[in-house]
């Protein structure tokens, strides 16, 4: 009777692997903070495909962003789906996971709910705009003592700009009894500096806001993990 030999190169499943290296038992034993950002995702994906697991295919996912999480944040559904093992269900429950973040972030900045500084604006728009490949264009609402009332998207637009009506900004200025304006708009581009047409609408805002009684606070461009203010600029 001959010996099965095992091929010394096989796969081994994560099952098969010692408990402290496995996903789910290593969260329950040591927390969520233990864990790599690959073996977080492998919890939501479950399985990998016939030649990795699900902590390999992660690890594979999270190379092509770049091991960055926004970059992994700006990945559609399609996006994910052409690697092997990822089908819809999966890249839902990533996309999910990505917009539960940004949710989370946002959700600590508006239960703060006063903006003191750019800093503050950036942490609550960042969730927002960080990762998106298309500009987008927001105002946010504030009473006397510059806490929120609310934020609306104003626009949506193309990779390198967004129409603004300024006249929308102050029927909802008005309609939320605001007395203080902060925009916000992102640049997918990577490059933070406004551009002509970013001054152009900040000096319009300002000056139709200086004749409403509605300050003009600050115009905040975000893009990435950075971002400009003009009002800390001094160009405001």
């Amino acid at each position: 009777m001959t010996e099965k030999i095992q091929n010394p190169i096989q796969k081994l499943s994560i099952k098969e692997w010692a408990a402290d290296d496995r996903p789910r038992e290593k969260l329950l034993a040591k927390g969520a903070t233990a864990l790599s950002d690959a073996e977080l995702i492998a919890i939501l994906i479950s399985s990998g495909n016939k030649k990795e697991s699900a902590v390999e295919l992660s690890r594979r996912i999270l190379k092509e962003s770049k091991n960055n999480l926004i970059e992994l944040g700006r990945c559609t559904i399609a996006e994910l789906l052409k690697f092997e093992g990822i089908g819809e269900a999966k890249a839902i429950s990533i996309i999910a996971a990505m917009e539960l973040g940004r949710r989370r972030k946002q959700a600590e900045i508006l239960d703060k709910k006063k903006i003191s500084s750019s800093k503050d604006v950036f942490d609550l728009f960042h969730p927002v705009l960080g990762d998106k490949k298309t500009e987008e264009f927001w105002a946010l609402f504030l009473n006397q003592g510059n806490f929120i009332l609310d934020f609306v998207n104003i626009s949506l637009g193309g990779i390198t700009a967004t129409v603004v009506d300024v006249r929308e900004i102050f029927r909802i200025a008005l309609s939320k009894q605001s007395v203080g304006l902060i925009l916000c708009h992102n640049h997918p581009s990577g490059n933070i500096q406004p551009s002509s047409h970013d001054k152009s609408i900040t000096e319009k805002v300002k000056n139709a806001g200086e004749i409403m009684d509605i300050k003009l606070l600050d115009h905040i461009i975000i893009s990435n993990n950075k971002y400009y203010s003009f009002a800390d600029e001094g160009n405001l």
